[in-house]
């Protein structure tokens, strides 16, 4: 061991000679006023890759390196180091040598970096194991030289793994922010890497500093921590935290909290605050129940809704509640009259896009433009694209604080108090009105990473929070700056705030973007936590796409699609999306048009751009259909179109299994989310050019009925029931009120209001500009009307028998039966049986459905049909149903057949 500091004496000065020279000068009131977000103390000399891996406090693996090689671990408090290659390490305060690890990586450690390359394993040495905590908070850089001490290689340490270890306390830390009672405010932040941290204390969002308080470290947990002696509800704080920061030397980083509950306006200033304080309630907040409309997670039907989106267009809001959270309290505008009417009709929950305090969107002075041109015209794109990054939309996936409402969508985002106080009152009223509330959640990236001003994990624990590649960067196959929820303590902050969200604001579900990048166990660990937290069973439901560092396990086992059997928690059912409307979701130019589904016209209603389509997609399409109807439940059987009998596990969907769940409660069906083009746009672009306008809304129509007797969770897009168009946008995460608007009058879908914006779409303008100039496209208020109606009695459909979403497989197996299957079905047809006998809340002793997609009508026969009395569903009996087609439907006893006619759907029930 060589140093430069003595060798002798207790491990307790070592560590404290270890930050000798780094020491820095207490926080103070003028630093807490800086604007500065953060303030350089030691400039850095060099900067370096992070090619070597802790893999537990003592263990450090470099993939690549020269195992013969002499190792050193240079360590620098001043943030000084340099090694360059071929000359000698300097500004180092001193080193240890690393040796070669000879025995067997540990199992969890070998597990957890299983997709490490190959290279040498080098040991801490039992001497130095207790100085590594203090090692850990200066600059460190890791050296590979020859005997005479010239550096071959050097690079920095990826830290997350020894963190874990080290501080595996952690993660029973129940206090972790700001805790309030009535003698005391404590904050707890957790930065095992900090030299120093300070909590400064503000009278107001933008009143000066109260004072400052120095932070107290507990080297078991990792966290620093102050007890004031006073409640300080109502004030405002950050943090002040002392750093080591590749390239930047020693910062004082000037953040907020990461468990900030509120914040000022632009999140400037965390707010301290009692969840549980009285003013932060709406009257009743605490007596009001929770609609009891789930019983089972295949009960749940969803509409998937964006605050703004939910108002912003509705003159029968008060202005001031526009794009608001307290719009959802006017009960008397025209788009809560829509909901309370799908909450009557069966919708169960309302999904709120991102509502967490969000990085993309300015929370004050935010830009309203007021496009306007022509139908095809490239005005109106170009006018939102000027603003695109301060104007007051975006969809939200872009998270600052986890924990935090977002303050653009409070009246006053300036009072941290007041977007704490609007939400719950939005829930409220939703759940007032019959409906359940959902959170789409984003753990798998945050807005920023690194030293960025809105970067709040990484200005704490550089390097900790995000997953990193193999030279240390930041993984950003989300698109973003992936997070490692892996890694204890980002997990740990996943599960807390999921937690926070269940049981303080009452969200009764949570859709989680991207969920394939989470670790299946942590998601199981968040779901019983999280069950607990609430004191009920909170519904997860998630995107459980297999892409990027993480696929096929590289990394663990994923909540994704394949991964997730067994632990009902749901994922979205691409199959029958895909089947349904044709192609895939990355399609463009031509095979816009080419690719038909099973709704529009693949094979028996070709479109000029469809070409010779053989007659087995068509028949294929029709078999996936039927593989979501019966909830994609690997175990169901199916006679296919060649007349075998096969699992759905057995049956491909582009080299995967059609079924992919185990139970119906892994499940959610969907034909159109907030991602792609709504279904009304891409059927513009795949039926043929002549279909007639009430013809369009029959397909529409045709794609919801697939959801509403598909088995398993039921997932709708706001505004699908009233023919939504983005005016063929592909991609409107930031297009603006404009692309993404909702009319509840029922008047207008947005059609033909511009070429969408030029980046995501552009490429396409020569084929979607003749679509948006056609007016005979653009659906009529009627249509609009009609589909809206129809869609209210496909939700009051599956509300009427529990047959329609059983709750196990075996149930599934058991009572579903499809027929006009094998060699000789009719394709364009789907055709099933439900048997209600002995099962709760069946309402009927049988139930039989179809979804005749032709234009032509078709006559079914049901061989087990013969001499029963099958009857037209009352919904569809009665006098104000939507689709009068429908109930000219019959059915002949004597030879079991049904007529059902052209582009229908319709049920008959068996007393």
């Amino acid at each position: 061991m060589n140093r430069t500091i003595p060798t002798a004496g207790a491990a307790s000065i070592m560590s404290m000679a270890l930050l000798a020279g780094g020491a820095h000068a207490a926080v103070t009131p003028d630093a807490c006023e800086s604007s500065a977000f953060q303030i350089n103390q030691h400039p850095a000399a060099a900067s370096f890759d992070a090619r070597a891996v802790w893999l537990d406090k003592r263990l450090i693996k470099w993939p690549g390196a020269d195992p013969g090689a002499v190792f050193r671990l240079y360590y620098a408090p001043n943030g000084a180091l340099t090694a360059p290659i071929g000359g000698k390490a300097k500004g180092a305060a001193g080193f240890i040598t690393l040796a070669p690890f000879k025995g067997t990586v540990p199992a969890a450690a070998a597990t957890r970096f299983k997709y490490l390359a190959d290279g040498p394993v080098l040991q801490v040495n039992e001497n130095d194991a207790d100085d590594v905590p203090a090692l850990l908070r200066q600059q460190l850089v890791l050296v590979q030289e020859d005997a005479q001490g010239t550096v071959r290689a050097a690079t920095r340490i990826q830290v997350a793994a020894a963190l874990d270890d080290l501080y595996a306390a952690a993660a029973g830390l129940d206090k972790l922010g700001v805790r309030v009672d009535d003698k005391r405010t404590a904050f707890t932040l957790w930065a095992p890497t900090a030299r120093q941290a300070a909590v400064c204390i503000y009278n107001g969002p933008a009143k000066p500093t109260r004072a400052v308080y120095q932070m107290r470290f507990d080297d078991k947990t990792g966290a620093w921590s102050v007890a004031l002696p006073s409640d300080l509800s109502g004030k405002y704080y950050k943090y002040a935290v002392d750093v080591a920061v590749d390239g930047a030397g020693i910062v004082r980083n000037m953040v907020t909290d990461p468990y900030s509950v509120s914040l000022n306006a632009d999140s400037k200033r965390s707010y301290i605050a009692r969840l549980d304080a009285p003013r932060l309630k709406p009257a009743g907040w605490d007596a009001s129940p929770v609609p009891q409309t789930v019983k089972n997670p295949a009960d749940m039907v969803v509409y998937e809704l964006h605050v703004r989106d939910f108002s912003i267009n509705d003159d029968s809001v008060r202005p001031e509640h526009r794009g608001k959270y307290l719009a959802f309290t006017d009960n008397n505008s025209n788009g809560m009259k829509h909901l309370t009417a799908l909450a009557r009709a069966g919708l169960t929950d309302v999904h709120l896009l991102p509502v967490y305090d969000i990085g993309s969107v300015p929370e004050t002075g935010c830009a309203v433009p007021q496009p306007f041109g022509a139908a095809d015209g490239i005005a109106q794109q170009a006018l939102v694209n000027e603003t695109a990054h301060t104007d007051c939309f975006n969809w939200g996936y872009d998270p600052y604080h986890y924990n935090a409402p977002e303050g653009s969508y409070a009246t006053d985002p300036a009072r941290a108090e007041v977007r704490v106080l609007e939400f719950r009152r939005m829930v409220d009223s939703l759940h007032k009105a019959g409906l359940r509330v959902g959170m789409d959640v984003v753990y798998n990236h945050t807005f920023k990473a690194g030293q960025d001003e809105k970067s709040v994990l990484d200005r704490i624990v550089p390097g900790y929070y995000h997953r990193l590649d193999a030279k240390g960067n930041v993984e950003q196959s989300t698109c973003c700056d992936n997070t490692a929820t892996e890694n204890l303590m980002m997990g740990k902050l996943m599960i807390d705030s999921v937690a926070l969200w269940a049981s303080q604001y009452k969200i009764d579900s949570f859709r989680f973007d991207l969920m394939g990048h989470q670790p299946r166990a942590v998601m199981e660990q968040l779901q019983q936590k999280v069950n607990v937290a609430a004191g009920r069973k909170v519904q997860l439901l998630g995107e459980g796409w297999n892409f990027g560092e993480v696929a096929d396990g590289a990394r663990f086992v994923q909540a994704s699609q394949l991964s997730l059997n067994g632990s009902a928690i749901g994922t979205f059912n691409d199959r029958t999306r895909d089947a349904v409307r044709g192609g895939s979701a990355g399609d463009a130019g031509e095979a816009l048009f080419q690719r038909q589904g099973w709704i529009n016209g693949l094979v028996y209603d070709p479109n000029a751009h469809a070409g010779q389509v053989p007659a087995s997609a068509l028949l294929k399409a029709a078999d996936l259909v039927r593989a979501g109807l019966a909830g994609s439940i690997r175990s169901y059987p199916l006679q296919t179109y060649d007349g075998q009998v096969k699992t759905l596990a057995s049956i491909d969907y582009n080299g995967q299994p059609a079924g992919y769940v185990a139970e119906p409660s892994e499940v959610v069906n969907y034909v159109e989310n907030h991602d792609n083009q709504t279904l009304f746009d891409i059927d513009v672009f795949k039926l043929p050019l002549g279909t007639s306008r009430q013809d369009r809304a029959r397909v529409q129509v045709l794609g919801m009925a697939v959801d509403a007797f598909s088995q398993g969770v039921a997932y709708y897009h706001a505004g699908i029931d009233v023919l939504r168009s983005k005016s063929l946008d592909r991609n409107s995460f930031n297009s603006g009120d404009w692309f993404n608007r909702l009319d509840w009058t029922y008047r207008d879908n947005y059609f033909g209001t511009g070429l969408p914006p030029q980046a995501d779409n552009g490429k396409d303008y020569a084929l979607i500009k003749p679509l948006l100039a056609n007016a005979a496209l653009k659906p009529l208020p009627a249509d609009i009307a009609w589909t809206r109606d129809a869609f209210r009695d496909l939700l009051a459909v599956r509300a009427s028998s529990t047959l329609f979403r059983l709750s196990t497989a075996e149930e599934i197996k058991r009572r579903l039966r499809f027929f006009n299957t094998g060699t000789q079905q009719v394709p364009t047809v789907a055709a099933a049986y439900l048997d209600g006998r002995g099962y709760e809340g069946a309402g009927f002793k049988g139930i039989a459905y179809f979804i005749n997609v032709d234009k032509i009508g078709h006559t079914i026969a049901d061989p087990q049909a013969v001499g029963k009395r099958m009857r037209l569903h009352p919904v569809f009996m009665a006098d104000g149903v939507a689709d009068k087609r429908a109930a000219q439907a019959s059915f002949d006893s004597a030879t079991g057949s049904y007529d059902i006619p052209p582009r229908t759907a319709v049920v008959f029930v068996e007393d």
